[in-house]
C-alpha cells in the first residue's frame, strides 16, 4: 500500500454508474442475456475506450441497459461503498441518475431507496447522495424528477445536478428548476465546461446560480472568468484523468488543474467515473505527483479543499479536517 492508498481523503464528484467493478458489471451483462460485442471482461474493458466525449456517451448509454432492478441498484451501491472505502475516502458525495431508469420501468423513490440500502451495507464510509438531472430530457420531464426526489430527500439526497450531453442541452432551460431545487433546501450542482467552452461555465453561473462546477476544464478559455472563479470561490469538482481518457484534453500534463491551482481557483480531485476511465482517487494523486511534479504537502491541500467545498455541516468539515491533519499517513 502506498501513500496515496493509505492517506484519509474526500472524493465530491463520482457517478455511481461510472462506478461499477468491471467484474460486476460483466456479471450483469450475463444476467441479462449476455452480450456479443463484450464475450469477456477484456472485451468489456476495451468497450471504454473513447475516441471523444460523445462516444462516452454512448457506451455510458449501453451500459445502463443492464442495470433493470432494484437489486441491482442495491448491488453496485454496495460495491462502490466498498470500493471507495478500501481508498480510505472518509466522505463522499456520489451521483446518481435516476431518471435513466424511468423509462424501463423503475420509479424514481424506489431506484434512490434501493442505492442507499446498498450503501448502508458499509460503515466505514459516509456516503451523501447528489441526483443527477439528465439534460437530455428537457426541463420539463427533469422537474418531475426533482418533485419525485424531494419525497427520499431523507435518504441523504443533499444535492442535485445536471450531466448528459452538454454539448447539445445549455443550461437556461432549467434555470427554474434550480430555483425551486433551492427552495426545497437541495445544494446545486452542474456539469459545465467538459465537452462545451467557457461560455457554458457562464451559464451554469449565471443561469443556474450553481455552488459548484463539475469539470469546468474550459474555463482557462476566459480570463475574465477564471478571475471571477477566483474571487467568487466557486469550488471546481475537477476529473483529471477522465477528461484525457475522453480527448477533452491531450494529456494529463495538459490539464489545466495546476493552472487553476496557481491561480488561486478552489479545485478539487475526483474519478468522475472510475471504473470507465480506468482509475480511481489514489490513482489520480498518484500520477500528478509522478507525471506532473505535484508535491505531497499540495495534494494534502487538494484533500483539506475538498472537506472545505463538500456539503457537510461547517461542524463536520471541521472535524472531518482536524482527523486527517492527526491521521499518521498525513503528509508522510
Amino acid at each position: 500500500m502506498t501513500w496515496y492508498d493509505t492517506v484519509p481523503k474526500v472524493e465530491l464528484h463520482v457517478h455511481l454508474e461510472g462506478a461499477i467493478p468491471l467484474a460486476a458489471l460483466f456479471a450483469l451483462i450475463q444476467k441479462y442475456g449476455g452480450d456479443p460485442s463484450v464475450p469477456d471482461i477484456a472485451a468489456l474493458a476495451q468497450r471504454f475506450a473513447y475516441r471523444d466525449f460523445p462516444q462516452f456517451i454512448e457506451a455510458w448509454s449501453w451500459k445502463n441497459r443492464f442495470l433493470r432492478e432494484y437489486e441491482d441498484f442495491t448491488h453496485i451501491a454496495e460495491l462502490t461503498a466498498r470500493d471507495l472505502a478500501a481508498q480510505r475516502i472518509r466522505y463522499a458525495e456520489v451521483f446518481f441518475s435516476p431518471s435513466l431508469f424511468v423509462r424501463r420501468g423503475l420509479a424514481v423513490q424506489e431506484v434512490t431507496r434501493a442505492v442507499r440500502a446498498g450503501l448502508s451495507r458499509v460503515p466505514e464510509i459516509e456516503i451523501a447522495l447528489i441526483a443527477d438531472l439528465v439534460r437530455d430530457y428537457g426541463a420539463a420531464a427533469e422537474m418531475i424528477t426533482l418533485a419525485q426526489v424531494q419525497e427520499v430527500k431523507g435518504l441523504g439526497v443533499v444535492g442535485i445536478g445536471i450531466g448528459g450531453s452538454e454539448h447539445a442541452f445549455p443550461p437556461a432551460p432549467f434555470k427554474r428548476l434550480y430555483e425551486k431545487a433551492r427552495a426545497m433546501g437541495f445544494h446545486t450542482n452542474a456539469h459545465a465546461g467538459e465537452a462545451a467552452g467557457a461560455q457554458s461555465i457562464w451559464d451554469a453561473i449565471r443561469d443556474l446560480k450553481a455552488e459548484r462546477i463539475g469539470h469546468g476544464t474550459s474555463a482557462w478559455q476566459d480570463p475574465e472568468l477564471v478571475e471571477y472563479l477566483v474571487a467568487h470561490r466557486i469550488p471546481l469538482e475537477m476529473c483529471p484523468l477522465s477528461n484525457v481518457r475522453t480527448n477533452v484534453v491531450g494529456s494529463l500534463r495538459e490539464h489545466p488543474i495546476r493552472q487553476y491551482f496557481d491561480a488561486g481557483m478552489v479545485v478539487t480531485v475526483n474519478t468522475d467515473d472510475p471504473q470507465m476511465f480506468q482509475t480511481s482517487l489514489a490513482g489520480e494523486y498518484r500520477l500528478l505527483e509522478q507525471e506532473c511534479g505535484w508535491t505531497k504537502p499540495e495534494l494534502c491541500r487538494l484533500i483539506l479543499t475538498a472537506i472545505a467545498a463538500s456539503w457537510l455541516p461547517d461542524e463536520r468539515k471541521a472535524t472531518l479536517a482536524t482527523a486527517f491533519r492527526k491521521d499518521p499517513v498525513w503528509k508522510a
